[in-house]
């Protein structure tokens, strides 16, 4: 549907709500014949044709003129003033035409008879009309506003998360072609079995590295799949035990994090046969907790600065909890929180319809709410307003206003609540994001 056709079928509809409170407020749809009822309608949808497409046009040029970020009581007050000269303008000479080409009054005597009270419904009607268009504007860009700036968010926490693991597969093939090194020194045949086993290992950096989270279960194995192929090479100054299993096998941590823990270990603590480097692995409340005795080296290598700060790192993307060290005088110890759900919001999840229908139920819950408070005030405040109408200005029903302008609102607001497949409902909104979201991925591809 064009945008031309849509605010002629909204044009239409304001008109009737009008031509509806119009004759309610005057005398409540006494006609004579069906000629004066048609023709008291035709003239309620001129005017809001003209009075439509006018503030509809200069509302459209408001929207899309340029504003700055504080402009937006200076656009209020503008477009306020504007819309009124403009409905005034139109008013006038709607009248004129009616009055004097219609009816044949001349132009004098209607200028003689004008007064300001003519114009008065119509101000308010198109007043309150653009009230509710501008509400909406407003939430609308507000809300637009809030999705920019959470793909902002989530776009440079998703590059700041796939750089930090892409400094895993670099790190780790040449940290084992080192040991390979000193094994084809000092032992030839476990090098070459370290050859076979580093495959392997390999294989599970190259699967692990783009999750976000990997099971408590799969980083035990793998940590002792790491500590064979250092075993090879350090043989008995190395003693290290783990748990079989995780206490809970749906804890998960971050992939990786257990083999950079074991390295940090072993290339900052001596590991001779006289002192040999004692790392255990054990569960700690919701902490997975990477222990060694505290034997530092007298010269250690400039760090790369890619291990414990790596994991530190992924976990501030990742959650609230934190990554816990613990130094004292003959234990050196690190504590990496399991996590139990899935936290992510940077990337898709495996069953990304599980999380669509839980995003759009949360919206509903929020928007249904948000319809009951507002129908709740409806019925609050209307009746203090009628009071307060009857009580100060009894022989003009202002209220009406109100009444009718908040019940159109509450109205719209009712058809985006309850109406799902509607041709504005909630499958009509999930068409329009997919589509859009296919565009933008067309335009970046």
């Amino acid at each position: 549907m064009s945008k031309q056709l849509k605010n002629i079928i909204l044009t239409i509809v304001i008109g009737c709500v009008v031509f509806i409170i119009g004759n309610i407020m005057e005398d409540g749809f006494k006609f004579e014949d069906s000629k004066e009822f048609f023709e008291s309608f035709a003239f309620y949808q001129l005017y809001s044709f003209v009075l439509g497409y006018s503030n509809m046009a200069f509302f459209g040029y408001m929207a899309n003129r340029g504003w700055r970020k504080n402009d937006t009581v200076k656009r209020v007050l503008i477009g306020f003033f504007g819309a009124v000269i403009i409905t005034l303008i139109g008013l006038f000479a709607l009248r004129v035409a009616t009055t004097v080409f219609y009816f044949g009054v001349p132009f004098k005597d209607f200028i003689e008879r004008e007064r300001f009270s003519y114009y008065q419904f119509g101000l308010w009607i198109t007043i309150i009309i653009l009230s509710v268009f501008h509400a909406i504007y407003f939430y609308n860009r507000y809300q637009q506003n809030r999705i920019k700036e959470q793909k902002v968010i989530a776009g440079t926490a998703s590059a700041k998360f796939d750089a930090l693991k892409n400094q895993l597969d670099p790190h780790f093939l040449f940290n084992s072609l080192n040991v390979l090194t000193s094994l084809i020194e000092e032992n030839p045949d476990s090098a070459q079995k370290f050859t076979t086993s580093l495959s392997k290992v390999y294989r599970y950096v190259l699967e692990q590295k783009n999750k976000e989270l990997v099971t408590v279960d799969e980083e035990l194995k793998f940590a002792k799949t790491y500590m064979s192929l250092l075993k090879m090479r350090f043989e008995d100054s190395i003693i290290f035990s783990s748990p079989e299993h995780s206490i809970n096998p749906e804890s998960k941590v971050v992939p990786l994090s257990l083999q950079l823990l074991l390295e940090n270990a072993v290339k900052h603590n001596m590991v001779t046969v006289s002192k040999p480097l004692h790392i255990k692995i054990y569960e700690d409340g919701y902490n997975l907790v990477v222990e060694n005795n505290l034997q530092p080296k007298q010269i250690v290598k400039k760090s790369s600065g890619v291990g414990l700060s790596n994991i530190q790192q992924r976990y501030n993307l990742l959650t609230d909890k934190k990554v816990n060290i613990i130094k004292e005088a003959k234990r050196f110890a690190v504590a990496v929180p399991m996590l139990t759900k899935q936290v992510s919001i940077m990337k898709p999840q495996s069953k990304p319809e599980i999380d669509d229908n839980y995003i759009r139920a949360r919206k509903h819950v929020e928007e249904l709410k948000g319809f009951y408070y507002s129908l709740g005030s409806y019925f609050l405040v209307i009746p203090f307003l009628i009071f307060v109408n009857l009580k100060t200005v009894p022989q003009f029903h202002w209220f009406w206003f109100p009444i009718f302008g908040w019940g159109l609102g509450l109205t719209i607001q009712a058809f985006r609540v309850f109406v799902d497949d509607g041709g504005f409902g909630r499958s009509w909104e999930k068409r329009k994001i997919e589509k859009y979201m296919e565009e933008e991925k067309k335009n970046w591809d």
